[in-house]
């Protein structure tokens, strides 16, 4: 598809989905390190990863990807809550 987008999910880590998170709020890789209490070098890292297992070619696909498979919720829009093995445990 246009831009590298992926139309398959990908298995991501707790890290990555947070660092995506971090991503389509707008921070740079230097403001998610700080926030994250890591290095910038790690970040990098795992953006590189992210990019690579997402199939996407730079951040606005990546954040594009994530909202399509409801990774990361912006200004209310795929905000659907999905239930976690925590939540089923508890049902």
């Amino acid at each position: 598809m246009a831009g590298g987008e992926s139309y398959t999910p990908a298995s991501l880590s707790d890290r990555e989905v947070q660092i995506i998170e971090l991503v389509a709020a707008g921070l740079t890789n230097q403001e998610i390190a700080q926030q994250l209490e890591i290095s910038k070098r790690t970040v990098d890292n795992h953006i590189s990863n992210i990019l690579t297992k997402t199939s996407t070619d730079n951040r606005v696909a990546l954040v594009r990807w994530a909202l399509q498979w409801g990774k990361v919720c912006i200004n209310d829009v795929n905000c659907c809550t999905l239930p976690t093995p925590h939540d089923e445990a508890l049902s």
